[in-house]
């Protein structure tokens, strides 16, 4: 009899702890993993994050296998320009992205040579240090790096390969009512509101990336512990995300 209940105890406990989990996961908080280099030099492949999940309000994108218990946002509040956020890939509603708010709902868009035009009017960039990116092979691949201000004043920086991309030039587009122009400060090597992803929805966003609680790159190796430290992006712990 005390080994049933000891066993049902442990069963309740679980049963709460994944409870808990899942509203927490759904409602507050969400961790992800950054798999690819499109936000490089903000977010580098190996980085882990916690997005707010109650920072724009719930979509059924906001549930576990985005579970379809209403249409549209609930306790909604607008992002911002130059948020860095996760949505659900418009073309799957399943697959997660993570990219940079730069086109509002209503405005006019355009990029001519690299540079990125909005309403008309140019933003801003200034050039500073290249940036260097090395695979595990050690191999380097240098980008020029601009910081680049929006129309508010927040300043992000960016990477180019050069102005003369095929991504650089776009024609002036519309941004339809409540949808987004998203972009990856890796400008030339990212998948986004230029290419495949087009104009995200409102209801696809899932949250605000926040910060980093872990980040790990390729130096050390599984099979000999040892080196495990070699991997962790000590630097990098806890930082912001901006």
């Amino acid at each position: 009899m005390e080994k049933d209940e000891g066993i049902m105890d442990t069963l309740r406990t679980v049963i709460i702890a994944i409870a808990i989990a899942v509203v927490i996961r759904t409602f507050l908080f969400e961790p992800f993993r950054i798999p690819s280099g499109s936000m490089y030099p903000t977010l580098y492949v190996g980085d882990y994050l916690f997005v707010s999940k109650y920072t724009y309000g719930y979509s059924k994108h906001s549930f576990p296998f985005s579970l379809p218990l209403f249409d549209g946002r609930i306790w909604e509040d607008k992002p911002q320009r130059g948020d860095v956020v996760i949505f659900k890939f418009p073309q799957d509603n399943r697959t997660d992205f993570i990219k940079r708010i730069i086109g509002l709902p209503g405005e006019k868009i355009k990029l001519e040579n690299g540079r990125v035009y909005i309403n008309g009017k140019i933003l801003p960039r200034e050039k500073v240090e290249d940036f260097v990116l090395r695979d595990h092979q050690g191999n380097a691949q240098r980008f020029y790096q601009y910081i680049e201000t929006l129309p508010e004043g927040k300043q992000h920086r960016i990477l180019e390969l050069s102005d003369y991309e095929p991504a650089d030039d776009m024609p002036e587009i519309t941004i339809p009512k409540d949808s987004y122009f998203m972009m990856g400060d890796n400008r030339d090597r990212s998948d986004d509101s230029r290419i495949s992803v087009g104009f995200v929805p409102e209801e696809n966003l899932v949250g605000k990336a926040r910060f980093l609680f872990f980040s790990h790159n390729d130096e050390g190796a599984w099979y000999m512990p040892w080196t495990w430290p070699k991997k962790i992006r000590w630097d990098r712990l806890f930082d912001g995300i901006n």
